[in-house]
């Protein structure tokens, strides 16, 4: 058998060994960092215990209920993965074939217009921006809006006394689709005693999916932002801008899927400091009647 006849007939198994490998591969990024992940380790360690101790001590009988429960480990990983799974699948759906960068920004503007105007005044706020991932799944309870985002509207949303001030808002593209949103909390013990419901609930939230969440604090006017189980407090106007953009505004169409897909899968939320202060508070006056 020559060369030219050997890869003729064995680029095909190289193919299928180079899909397998790639797609485990990302697979295991992804899932890295997430809530499944040791369910992920300790499913691995099991089956590959099973299968060297029935191939050691060659265990007929175990090796063929292994290989008879094979369809029934297949559904198990289903249920077992299936918020992990679900949100792979949402990913590869929101492929970015089309963008429009300018309203993108618009988008991010209308933000950046509302947190100035709340840090001002100290008027609480939490805002999430949602991406591939449906929010609603994520939160509790949430009245349904559905209006243009302007800065105008997310100030009245969040005005206090204002039947639903309470709770997170939930912005998809240039719309107010939810508000008054029950986040959820974060489980993590490595925080701050002193950080709050608002910025717990932020992290949490950013812990379980893709969105950027964007808090305002009415004790300081303090601005932050969460993304990927990490909040950052204490952010400037500029600061926020540049995060949402660097984050919100989709690259361009020459870019490719193929760049996509290591940039979405592979940068996913990995356990590290889940709290970055930039700035200390700013001297903000104080309100005045209703608003704190």
């Amino acid at each position: 058998m020559n060369l030219w006849t050997y890869l003729q007939e064995g680029w095909r198994p190289a193919l299928e060994v180079l899909i397998l490998a790639v797609l485990i591969y990302y697979v295991f990024r992804f899932l890295r960092g997430t809530r499944g992940w040791p369910v992920v380790i300790g499913f691995v360690v099991v089956l590959l215990a099973l299968a060297l101790v029935t191939t050691a001590l060659h265990l007929q009988v175990l090796r063929w209920l292994l290989g008879t429960f094979s369809a029934f480990f297949a559904i198990a990983v289903l249920i077992i993965f299936q918020p992990e799974l679900r949100r792979m699948l949402a990913e590869l759906g929101n492929l970015p074939f089309f963008t429009s960068a300018h309203e993108q920004r618009e988008n991010i503007e209308v933000i950046i217009q509302t947190c100035e105007r709340l840090s001002e005044v100290r008027i609480g706020a939490l805002i999430a921006i949602e991406q591939s991932i449906q929010l609603q799944e994520a939160v509790e309870s949430g009245v349904p809006v559905d209006c243009e985002a302007t800065p105008e509207m997310l100030e009245t949303i969040f005005f206090p006394n204002n039947a639903i001030h309470d709770g997170g808002v939930i912005m998809k593209g240039d719309r107010i689709t939810y508000a008054a949103c029950i986040f959820p909390m974060t489980q993590r013990q490595d925080l701050n005693k002193s950080l709050g419901t608002r910025h717990r609930a932020a992290i949490g939230l950013s812990e379980e999916t893709d969105a950027v969440i964007v808090a305002v604090s009415e004790e300081n006017g303090m601005i932050s932002h969460a993304y990927k189980g990490q909040l950052v407090r204490g952010v400037t106007l500029e600061e926020l801008r540049s995060f949402l953009t660097s984050v919100l505004v989709q690259p361009t169409k020459s870019h490719g899927v193929v760049r996509w897909l290591p940039k979405r899968f592979g940068e996913q939320y990995k356990p590290g400091p889940a709290v970055i202060t930039k700035h200390e508070p700013r001297p903000v006056p104080k309100p005045t009647g209703n608003q704190v």
